[in-house]
């Protein structure tokens, strides 16, 4: 492990050398790449640094202490020093350990979120709402940003479908385990003999494209005006200011409406398509990986049932990990938080029994 260490940090200090060069630095795309690069191996290369200084202190110490000249006190100092340091390297083996597993490169993207209402009509597009709201509550309280682009309601106030963007710190890292089919059950408040019925929904969340990434020609593009899909309020309902936007190539079509301007709204439209041409085309590249892929919590594939919602025993059961919480009331107030961070631990722990150290 630590020669593979090592052959990143070479690749570190090569890189930050070449940051240096003025070729490098006058051009902008390269300098971005090196330092794409560059950002991505700074924390192991740090931590292997200091592991290396402390392997220099270990061995000075070793030497002082099996020093037959000097005093009996300093060498005794001299293997306390020794010990101390080789206990922080044990720990820093360790982290080195989980730095090596390879990132998700998407991980520190903001997001793109889609609820589609399932199975189960109404009560359904009923639980949307619900899950939108549960998601509102969590970004609230993580400090992410949340914009809704576009809402299709029903009269009952449910939503059979809406996209909305978040954006934050390592936002990616926190919902990509939220995509799947979400199951209810609960009595519908459209049902009259007090039955409990089993609904889905489904969560899409796709890692935001930036322009650079995806590239799209205006002559593929057919843009059109329209009224809002949702019941929406009085200044959508007399106005036209939502853009469907149709992509040629791919036969994409997306709507939003979450603006007052129709030039913002076209400029949502883009963003959504951007972001959904860059998941049709790392979709492609994980078919070619999918046998790694069968060992990490989840594939993202919204036909796979990642989590259930039971109000009558007030229960959360996630499916991939087997955890089952009795807190629903506190899970759709945006409390899943904890959830979250034990998914990630999962998949932390299922990569690193695979990683060759």
């Amino acid at each position: 492990m630590l020669n593979k260490v090592a052959r990143i940090f070479d690749r570190f200090k090569e890189l930050e050398q070449m940051m240096q060069l003025p070729g490098i630095a006058s051009d902008g795309q390269k300098y971005a790449k090196i330092m794409k690069e560059y950002t991505s191996i700074t924390e192991i290369a740090e931590v292997y640094s200091l592991y290396e200084k402390n392997e220099g202190s270990i061995r000075e110490a070793r030497l002082l202490s099996e020093d037959a000249s000097v005093e009996a006190e300093l060498r005794s100092l001299a293997e306390e020093e020794a010990f101390e340091l080789s206990e922080k390297n044990k720990e820093l083996i360790e982290r080195m350990k989980l730095l090596l597993v390879p990132k998700d490169e998407n991980d520190g993207k903001n997001v793109l979120v889609e609820i589609r209402q399932g199975t189960g009509g109404e009560e359904a597009a009923l639980f949307a709402a619900d899950i939108f709201r549960m998601y509102s509550m969590y970004c609230a309280s993580e400090g992410f940003k949340l914009q809704v682009l576009s809402a299709n309601e029903t009269e009952l106030g449910g939503l059979k479908e809406i996209v909305f963007s978040v954006a934050g710190r390592d936002v990616y890292s926190k919902f990509k385990f939220e995509s799947g089919t979400h199951r209810v059950q609960r009595i519908p408040v459209t049902e009259s003999n007090g039955k409990i019925q089993t609904s889905a929904i489904t969560v899409a969340v796709l890692p935001e494209a930036e322009a650079v990434e995806i590239e799209i020609l205006p002559s593929d593009i057919k843009f059109e005006s329209c009224k809002s899909s949702g019941s929406g309020g009085q200044h959508i309902n007399k106005t036209e200011s939502a853009v469907r936007l149709t992509h040629k190539p791919s036969g994409l079509v997306i709507e939003c409406d979450s603006e007052r301007s129709q030039l913002q709204n076209k400029e949502q439209a883009l963003r959504v398509l951007r972001t959904k041409l860059y998941d049709m085309k790392e979709k492609e590249q994980s078919d070619r990986i999918a046998s790694e892929r069968k060992s990490q919590v989840g594939s993202g594939d919204r036909s796979e049932k990642i989590r259930t919602y039971n109000f009558p025993q007030s229960r959360v059961t996630d499916h991939r990990i087997g955890k089952t919480l009795y807190t629903l009331d506190a899970f759709l107030n945006g409390n899943i938080g904890a959830l979250i961070a034990e998914l990630v631990a999962h998949d932390m722990a299922e990569r690193l029994k695979g990683q060759e150290l």
